[in-house]
């Protein structure tokens, strides 16, 4: 049964003006929260937030913690506070570890670990002050490898590793942390890949199983953090990989290069 009721909370979300972001803070919005969406984007994250209604749009770029900060002092003076941080934004990169630049690896782990953090960091008193929650958006790739996507399995499976600690610490505190891993989802993400000189990659998006709507893994979240679950796997690939990965992972490896491989080297 549902814990949460997001009638009238505040709920923020990173790379809120992107596939999964817009849909997250529509889904949210529907519930009745009132929604802050922080994206590198300004001006489509005010526009999203004029579509909305009562909606916040920031221009913020979450690799900078200052900038972080300055998002959530203004989420804080327009709305009193944050009830639900959405950790969203992300980006990633298709190519072979060996063919990546260092600098490639870095903007990946800066967006999708470092911004986790600052903007967890900026919204911590604030989640602490109301018993609120985080939620993350992982991925598949960070509960099991993924070929050609080294610096993104890396990033990913690195927010397992804070936000499963924090979760631990914040416990006495009332606030819950829910890790979401969605497979592949029809997203922007998959057209602004890098490529291992951190130009926009023309490799072709390697995928497995049924492809998600951004709406299908809204849906989901909502549901995940209403009843404050802890970690949810999506889609039924998804599920198999993080078992089989888990229990048997040389023979996850080997089915990963036969599906995987092949497509990433057409590219």
């Amino acid at each position: 049964m549902p814990r949460r009721d997001y009638a009238g909370k505040t709920v923020v979300i990173t790379g809120g003006a992107g596939g999964l972001g817009a849909a997250f803070a529509r889904r949210f919005h529907a519930a009745g929260a009132r929604v802050a969406l922080i994206d590198l984007n300004a001006e489509a994250a005010a526009a999203l937030a004029r579509e909305l209604g009562e909606a916040l749009g920031l221009g913020c770029d979450v690799t900078d913690p200052g900038a972080c900060q300055e998002a959530m002092a203004q989420v804080a003076e327009r709305f009193g506070g944050v009830d639900l941080l959405v950790n969203n934004a992300g980006i990633t990169h298709r190519s072979a570890f060996a063919d990546t630049s260092s600098e490639v690896f870095a903007r990946v782990m800066g967006v999708n670990f470092f911004g986790s953090l600052y903007c967890t960091q900026a919204a911590l008193p604030s989640l602490v002050a109301r018993q609120g929650q985080i939620a993350v958006i992982s991925s598949v790739a960070g509960v099991a490898p993924l070929y050609g996507r080294s610096g993104y399995s890396a990033a990913k499976h690195a927010l397992h590793g804070l936000f499963g600690t924090l979760r631990a610490e914040l416990k006495a505190d009332g606030v819950g942390v829910t890790i979401l891993c969605p497979s592949f989802t029809n997203t922007g993400i998959a057209h602004a890949a890098l490529d291992g000189d951190g130009s926009l990659t023309s490799h072709q998006q390697s995928t497995v199983g049924r492809i998600a709507t951004p709406e299908e893994v809204a849906e989901e979240l909502f549901k995940a953090v209403s009843a404050e679950k802890r970690l949810v796997v999506l889609s039924t690939v998804g599920k198999l990989t993080y078992w089989i990965s888990k229990l048997m992972p040389a023979l996850y490896e080997s089915m990963m290069l036969k599906s995987l491989k092949s497509e990433l080297e057409r590219g």
